[in-house]
């Protein structure tokens, strides 16, 4: 997902640079995961949600707001951007409920059917042309993670429903922003999603605060929490600056990667052989999709 509309002249563009910052941008994302997880499983999840919003719009409104003013929360379609935003909420929220069940690497493994369920509902909702290679793409992705959650595994039953409920919201989020790309700044539905997460688990903070004072390590991953977020989504955007998204695209899947690593530094969570193999087959899957999607610009 693009975040800013910022254009680099195509003479200035370094696209190593370019796939740097994205993976960098990656690292950020697994890093809000991993610590998703630590914090979720000792304390409840809408006060680990509420900091993850609280702090990234806190970044934003100080970076931001300074420069764009009212824009920042200007919008043409509102409750449309609102009703993304909720998806967003969404995927946080299943997302910290998958990670008190499931090990780091799986549920990020899990949650990469999006992009592929994106690929299947393009075609009812957006008019796509999905093409053969593509078909095949979904499939092997679908197959991959029946290797990860195949009967007789050591998965958790419901938290792989979670994280299969943390990939239809995202489909729903990517659908949107797809959609709204075309008539919202991107700067501002970000904010917006920010602001939303503040206010919704913020209502319920007096049911959910602290039971007992966080150590010194856990505030500091809460800060990190939000911190991860938005320095995330800013290297996801300036490595836009320096790279088309054809090139970009294949390496979203180093996330996986960082996720097993965290997994296992942090968690001492190794997966099997078939969830390795699984991972691999998403990943195949989402690579095909991507590299299909750079034919069909060129072509274009």
């Amino acid at each position: 997902m693009r975040l800013l509309h910022l254009a680099r002249p195509s003479g200035l563009r370094s696209p190593l640079r370019g796939m740097l910052v994205y993976a960098l941008a990656l690292f950020f994302f697994a890093g809000m995961d991993a610590a998703s997880k630590y914090l979720a499983l000792r304390h409840s999840v809408p006060l680990v949600a509420w900091t993850r919003y609280f702090v990234h719009l806190l970044w934003m409104t100080a970076i931001f707001m300074p420069s764009m003013g009212r824009q920042l929360v200007h919008a043409q379609r509102p409750h449309w951007v609102l009703l993304r935003g909720a998806c967003l909420i969404g995927i946080t929220v299943f997302m910290m409920l998958a990670l008190r069940r499931l090990p780091l690497a799986e549920a990020t493994s899990i949650v990469y059917l999006a992009p592929l369920l994106v690929v299947l509902l393009a075609r009812p909702i957006l008019h796509e042309r999905i093409g053969r290679l593509r078909w095949f793409a979904v499939l092997g992705g679908f197959a991959g993670v029946l290797l990860i959650i195949r009967p007789g595994g050591d998965l958790d039953p419901l938290g792989v429903a979670c994280a299969l409920l943390v990939a239809l919201c995202m489909t729903a989020y990517q659908l949107f922003t797809r959609v709204l790309s075309y008539s919202e700044n991107a700067v501002s539905m970000l904010y917006y999603s920010a602001l939303l997460g503040s206010v919704v688990f913020g209502v319920l903070l007096p049911w959910f605060w602290f039971s007992e004072m966080p150590s010194l390590l856990e505030i500091l991953l809460y800060l990190c929490l939000g911190s991860f977020g938005f320095f995330g989504h800013l290297c996801f955007t300036l490595a836009f600056r320096d790279a088309p998204a054809s090139v970009l695209a294949p390496i979203s899947y180093a996330q996986l990667l960082w996720a097993a690593l965290l997994g296992w530094l942090a968690f001492e969570q190794v997966p099997d052989a078939l969830s390795v193999l699984g991972m691999l087959v998403i990943t195949a899957g989402g690579v095909v999709v991507a590299l299909a999607e750079r034919r069909r610009a060129q072509a274009g």
